[in-house]
Order: C-alpha cells, then structure tokens, then sequence
C-alpha cells in the first residue's frame, strides 16, 4: 500500500498540531495555589490592576502576558552592623515574615515588578532597624527593654510595607540574636548581675523592717490593752468581784474554809476544800 499520497494530510496535520499548541501556550494559563496573576496587554500597554486572578486554568488573548505572583508567607533573615544611641557598634540578626497584599499585585508589579523584596521589604527592613536602634543605649537594647524595640520596630516596619503603594502585610519580625563587644557585654552583665544582688538585699531589708513593724506594733497594742486593764481594776471592783466568787464558792458541792474579812483589803480567804 502506497502511504505517500498521505503525506500531504500528515504534514498538514503536523503543522495544524504546532498551531495550535502554540496558540494554547499563549493563550492558556495557570495559577497554581498561593499564587495571584495580573494581565498586561503588550498592544495598548495597559496593566489590569484591578482584575486580579485567582489559582485554576484561565484564558487570555495572545497579544496579552500573564504575570505571576507567589502570595504565601516569604521569609528573610538579616544580619546587620548597626549603631546604638551612643555611637557603640552592635551585631544583630533579624527574621521578618510577610506576604503581598493578595489584592494589590496589579499596584505591587506596576512599582516594583516581581523583585518588590530586594527592591522594598529587605530596604525598608533595614533603615527602621538602624533607625530604632538608634534610640536606644547597648545595654537598653541587650537586656533591659528588648521586647520594647522588637515591638517598636515591627510596629514602624509594618507602617511602611503596608502604606499605600507598598502593599506588603507583615506577620512577624523577631529579633534571632545581639552580639556586643565583648568587653561591653561582661559589663552589662556584670552591672545586671549587682542590680539583682542589691534587689535580693533589699527584699531581705524590707522583710525585716517589715517583721520589727509588725512585734512593735504588737507590743504596743498589748501594753494599751494592759494599761486599759490595769486602769479599770479598783479597789471596789476588786471587792464586788471577790464578793461574787465567794457567793459562787459557797454555793458549790465542795467543802471549804472561808474565813471572812482575812484577806487582802478585806477580801475573803479560801483556805481550802474538797
């Protein structure tokens, strides 16, 4: 069987096939999950920045191009030289995590194109560090009100990757280390290590005049009471109440002398009984 006269076909049908698959290249697209996509028509030069696409096989018209933006969480880490307020040079590492404002692409490319991290986040990152450091003295910084400057700079960081324009939401920054000079880092820890010793004595001194307060207080509160007492004890009271034990003595079951007028200031004497 002769095949040639099917050539012609198979050649027309090979190029058909070309065709078509490279107008599908430009014509079919996909967004894969965690990522957004902006159209930019190459003929009028226009970006849609307002039409952003979400993840799944989408169509466009050939003469347009498809850019892709990965939207999860990036990560950077930075390890800086930076001054405190004193001039003294500091070592610290950075972690900082964000991701674009899924949204806002369209203004994110416009801007930036896809390197908004290097050209943006890692800039920005660095100048608020340097700024917020330098507000505050080594040992401020190493010990004593680092969460207040991991506050201050993810709080101004924050400010400025998500002001209009920027579009970028940060989820965290955190401070991974601070490396001093070591003579300065024995210092602080050798001033903190007396400020703890002097709190601790302190606390001891506290306690103490704290218990002398409290048996001073009670010896006084005593000696009142005793003085009260002394004062309401009379000559007739004295007798009324000697007079009533007696009654009640004499009344009891048990036998007993009672010899009257014999005792102290006329009181009676209890000899003895049974």
């Amino acid at each position: 069987m002769d095949n040639r006269k099917y050539l012609p076909l198979i050649i027309v049908t090979a190029i058909v096939l070309i065709v078509l698959l490279t107008i599908s290249n430009s014509i079919i697209y996909k967004v894969k999950s965690g990522e957004r996509a902006v159209i930019f028509n190459t003929l009028t030069g226009e970006l849609d920045k307002s039409n952003i696409i979400g993840p799944g096989f989408h169509a466009k018209v050939p003469w347009s191009d498809a850019y892709i933006y990965d939207v999860t969480e990036n990560q950077i880490e930075e390890t800086m030289d930076v001054l405190d307020k004193n001039g003294l040079n500091i070592n610290v590492d950075i972690t900082v995590r964000f991701h674009p404002v899924y949204d806002s692409i369209g203004e994110i490319y416009e801007t930036f194109r896809l390197d908004y991290i290097r050209r943006l986040v890692i800039p920005e990152v660095r100048s608020t560090v340097r700024q917020v450091m330098g507000r505050y003295t080594a040992e401020e910084i190493y010990s004593t009100k680092r969460p207040e400057v991991e506050g201050s700079i993810k709080t101004e960081t924050d400010a400025i990757l998500g002001a209009p324009g920027n579009n970028i939401e940060m989820r965290a920054l955190l401070i991974r280390s601070i490396k001093l000079p070591e003579q300065i880092r024995l210092a602080i820890e050798n001033k903190l290590k007396q400020e703890q010793e002097a709190l601790a004595y302190q606390f001891r001194l506290d306690k103490e005049k704290s218990e002398a307060e409290r048996k001073r207080i009670a010896a006084e509160g005593e000696a009142v009471a005793n003085k009260i007492i002394n004062s309401s004890l009379t000559d007739e009271l004295l007798k009324m109440r000697g007079i009533e034990a007696t009654i009640d003595i004499s009344t009891s079951a048990n036998s007993k002398v009672i010899v009257i007028g014999s005792g102290k200031e006329g009181l009676p004497l209890i000899l003895g009984g049974n």
